[in-house]
């Protein structure tokens, strides 16, 4: 079934609905970069400890990561539209909730509620593009919209977030989505189309469900806890091993069950498993990126919230035009070369901030960051192309959890490794240092990215 476009055979209807997605999506992404930059005012006003405020972010993760796999199913088998609104209201809910806590511990359970609004929120709404919009030039040029969304709101979440806690409250950064988040659940009936489901859709996997959505949450949960606790405390181990157990037979229930919520056949799919293990690189190095450069910003060059989001801006703003280019640069040099170059362009840049993370120069920096948006934006716009090509609109919505997933499992594993790396340097009094090595740690995974596509284009030239 490639699902019914009647009613988006308008250009301004299938326009209006892509303006919707996006809006929807560019608040989820937008959110990372609030919240961390609240971070240190919320553990000044709640009272609580670093190692109690880390929490706030751990918990998002965890559910985000975790649900993701799920949310996208829901959407193929429920209805995209409807759980697209369903994955609003709660994000919304869960909003207002944090804002009004009053203990660190109410804030951390509202953060893992939004978690999971979120996890319905970014599949299905990525699902919802790439069957509005059918395979080719049109859906590419739709995705690319969608990347520029994505380039542009992590460095907005991180302006946006030092005006709030510098003039207002740092409550304000997660009131900010009450608004956005209904008006668009209150729209999606009237802008977005449903395709009819094939009978029989109604048919959950709750076993795969349970165990994916539980194995995934344990991955990022070790992750998160290695850095704080140790890599050989009980509890990280007691992470990875139910992690190991529960995806071993999260397989086995697969390959058994008559309709699985991950039909194992789909990564037979080159495209979408090339797709998903650059993700996970993508992720590590742009969550490593996002959590070492602001805090030595601040910390090393002793900028402001708001400053810190502004110096970081040319990143979003190079992006978000490098992707708006995006359908024009595919079609001159293929999206196998375009994605070579892009990740050697995230690799450079990365490279140049650990080299001049030391020289104090701003001028420099933001030429590193240039060449780390162009890079960023660039592949993560190919990569979700190349992840949704050759599967059925009946599956978009897993292959949009599973991509999204992948790029949320690589955070988790990024931002570890360079906690990691900056705590080890702060214990021994070389902070700059340390900042340095991060950001060289982070240009690594890039360079494995690149070597991973240069492989995968130059065996596809082979091929023909």
């Amino acid at each position: 079934m490639t699902g019914d476009r009647s009613n988006t055979n308008s250009a301004g209807h299938r326009g209006a609905a892509l303006a919707l997605m996006l809006a929807a999506s560019f608040m989820v992404i937008l959110d990372f970069g609030v919240v961390n930059i609240a971070l240190a005012s919320i553990e000044r006003d709640l009272h609580a400890g670093a190692a109690t405020a880390q929490w706030v972010i751990t918990a998002y993760a965890i559910t985000f990561g975790g649900f993701l796999v799920l949310g996208g199913r829901l959407g193929d088998l429920f209805g995209r539209r409807h759980m697209f609104a369903v994955g609003l209201v709660l994000f919304s809910i869960a909003s207002l909730a944090g804002g009004l806590s009053t203990t660190v511990v109410v804030l951390i359970a509202a953060r893992a509620f939004q978690g999971l609004g979120a996890a319905v929120i970014a599949p299905t709404a990525l699902s919802l593009i790439t069957t509005t919009f059918p395979e080719g030039p049109a859906r590419t040029r739709a995705l690319s919209f969608y990347g520029a969304t994505a380039a542009i709101g992590f460095v907005a979440g991180l302006v946006l977030g030092g005006l709030l806690v510098q003039f207002l409250d740092w409550r304000a950064v997660l009131w900010v989505n009450v608004p956005v988040g209904l008006v668009a659940a209150a729209c999606a009936p009237l802008l977005l189309t449903e395709p009819p489901r094939p009978a029989g859709a109604l048919r959950l996997d709750l076993s795969g469900a349970v165990l994916v959505t539980a194995g995934i949450a344990a991955v990022v949960y070790g992750v998160s806890r290695g850095p704080v606790s140790g890599w050989s405390a009980p509890s990280t181990a007691a992470g990875f091993l139910a992690a190991a157990a529960l995806l071993l037979g999260f397989v086995v229930v697969e390959r058994r069950h008559p309709s699985p919520l991950v039909r194992i056949g789909i990564l037979r799919l080159a495209s979408l498993r090339t797709a998903n293990v650059i993700m996970v690189l993508l992720g590590a190095w742009t969550a490593g990126e996002l959590l070492v450069m602001p805090l030595y910003l601040q910390l090393v060059l002793h900028y402001s919230p708001l400053a810190t989001g502004l110096a970081i801006l040319p990143q979003g703003i190079v992006g978000f035009v490098a992707v708006i280019g995006g359908l024009e640069l595919s079609r001159r040099v293929g999206l196998g070369r375009l994605l070579v170059l892009s990740v050697a362009s995230a690799g450079l840049g990365l490279a140049m901030l650990g080299v001049f993370a030391g020289t104090r120069s701003y001028p420099l920096l933001a030429v590193a960051f240039a060449f780390t948006g162009l890079g960023n934006a660039i592949c993560a716009f190919v990569t979700t192309v190349a992840a949704t090509q050759g599967v059925a609109d009946t599956e978009q919505g897993l292959a949009s959890g599973l991509v999204n997933m992948s790029r949320q499992l690589g955070a988790a594993v990024g931002v570890a490794v360079v906690a990691a790396i900056v705590g080890s340097g702060a214990s021994s009094g070389q902070a700059m240092g340390s900042d340095r090595m991060a950001m060289l740690a982070v240009a690594a995974a890039a360079a494995a990215a690149a070597a991973l596509a240069a492989a995968s284009t130059f065996a596809r030239s082979r091929a023909r």
